[in-house]
């Protein structure tokens, strides 16, 4: 796993360059493991997702948020050091509000933890 550009992606995402988080992602997606491709796919369309919510493309959104929901819930809480669960709460929290059309909550992060000694 290209544990830089992850970190480059999550920086990236931290900063709403969803864009170019995007980018940095899909590197680590296509090059991970076969058993974790799904969750780098998860987290690459997150970002895609919001980078559509940043052009106003509604659908575009609605579309990639779920499909990330879906990839991303199938793994542990806490997975390559990130916090699923954190992420996925709000995720659920902006298909909730984009599909009830309340205000949008504020942006998901992408949370590291702390790894082990």
């Amino acid at each position: 796993m290209d544990a830089d550009g992850l970190t480059r992606g999550i920086e990236l995402f931290n900063r709403a360059e969803f864009f170019a988080a995007h980018e940095a992602l899909e590197d680590v997606w296509r090059a991970a493991p076969t058993e974790e491709k799904k969750f780098f796919q998860g987290l690459t369309q997150v970002a895609v997702a919001f980078h559509h919510h940043s052009t106003g493309n509604v659908a575009g959104m609605q579309s990639l948020l779920r499909r990330a929901m879906s990839n991303l819930k199938n793994y542990p809480a806490q997975f390559r050091e990130i916090d699923v669960r954190s992420l996925l709460e709000s995720l659920t929290r902006w298909a909730d509000a984009i599909d009830r059309d309340l205000p949008p909550p504020p942006l998901p992060r992408m949370q590291r933890l702390a790894s082990g000694p």
